[in-house]
């Protein structure tokens, strides 16, 4: 029977916590663990915002897209790390895939309330918020640790006990034209661990001298931070003085691009939040989001459980289906006014059923 793991806890701070030498195998597979929900966390707000734009050919939601595969490279890596070292990531119940609005997994970045809606300003602040690194080189910092430091934490148990890495129930899957880092790719020695871990840092915060992302799909991309802190200021980060580095949202401006009104999804989802029923065309296309989303995520799991390549591809190209699949429909909820008269509309959920 497949362990259940509770989104809403503080094991991640409770983790960090822990004293050097009990930072174990079971420690290991603790962490891994929580840093798949994390890097699952995030999908949703993102691709809700990323849908919202109506031209799908702008700036602005090219720049989103390329995060989204980024996050999705991301899960990937999370997962082969935990695989690698004896593990099983768990994604497919109620009580482990992500609840919104709410905090992030494992009590990182206390009193972030992740929450989605169409794309706004306050969406580009929670999502920088969330991919902010412990020392940002602009000036800005919420003071809180993060995510970053959460995996240079996994990093280094992974140099304590390079013995735990065996290269079992890896999963394959070649991205590199979303950007150089994007491949998942077996995590079969502690070079391999660097390197993953290395890569979904820096595409998330960047480096201590730079805003820009060292595994870029395009040159001179940004790290996720930076990216929407850009849209979120309207402004193009720039090098305003050398000697030290200074950078600045002082650039080109950047315009907000057109977006459906999407209202934020209340807790336990849009029905539960007061609003008279949708109709049925509308609780058809909510309720098949949902079951497409949990069906791609007990896809997920299903691949990281396999035993032979042939399974696990199969398994792996299902949830990839089941992620296009909630394009349409989710893109057609957004153009559905809610039953309020307050201009927004629906938009998908993103919450788990059993089958």
């Amino acid at each position: 029977m497949a362990t259940v793991v509770n989104y809403r806890s503080s094991r991640i701070l409770e983790l960090m916590d822990a004293r050097e030498e009990q930072r174990d195998a079971e420690w290991l597979k603790d962490a891994l663990q929580q840093a798949v929900l994390l890097e699952l966390a995030t999908l949703p707000p993102y691709l809700c915002a990323l849908w919202s734009v109506e031209d799908q050919e702008s700036d602005v939601a090219l720049a989103i897209g390329r995060v989204v595969f980024d996050e999705m490279s991301h899960l990937g890596l999370a997962g082969n790390l935990l695989t690698t070292i004896g593990g099983t990531p768990r994604l497919a119940s109620a009580q482990t895939a992500p609840k919104y609005p709410g905090p992030l997994p494992g009590g990182v970045r206390p009193g972030l309330k992740v929450f989605l809606s169409g794309l706004t300003k306050d969406a580009l602040d929670l999502f920088s918020r969330i991919e902010e690194p412990d020392d940002p080189v602009t000036v800005e910092s919420a003071g809180f640790t993060s995510i970053g430091a959460f995996y240079s934490a996994i990093g280094e148990a992974f140099r304590q006990h390079p013995e735990l890495i065996t290269g079992t129930r890896q999963i394959r899957r070649f991205m590199s034209h979303h950007g150089e880092g994007n491949d998942v790719v077996d995590i079969a020695s502690p070079a391999d661990v660097e390197k993953a871990i290395g890569i979904i840092k820096e595409q998330g915060e960047g480096t201590s001298a730079s805003p820009e992302n060292p595994h870029p799909g395009e040159q001179g991309e940004l790290a996720h931070y930076y990216v929407f802190r850009e849209l979120f200021h309207g402004r193009r980060v720039i090098r305003t003085s050398e000697n030290p580095d200074v950078w600045e949202f002082a650039g080109d401006p950047i315009a907000m691009p057109s977006a459906l009104p999407m209202g934020t999804v209340p807790a336990g989802g849009w029905e539960a939040g007061g609003l008279p029923a949708p109709d049925e065309e509308t609780r058809q296309r909510l309720v098949e989001v949902n079951l497409q989303y949990s069906a791609m995520l007990r896809f997920l799991e299903q691949a990281w459980e396999a035993t032979s390549a042939a399974t696990m591809q199969s398994r792996l190209s299902a949830a990839v289906t089941r992620m296009r699949m909630l394009v349409d429909p989710s893109g057609r909820l957004m153009q559905t006014p809610l039953p309020d008269g307050s201009g927004r509309t629906y938009g998908p959920e993103f919450r788990y059923v059993d089958p």
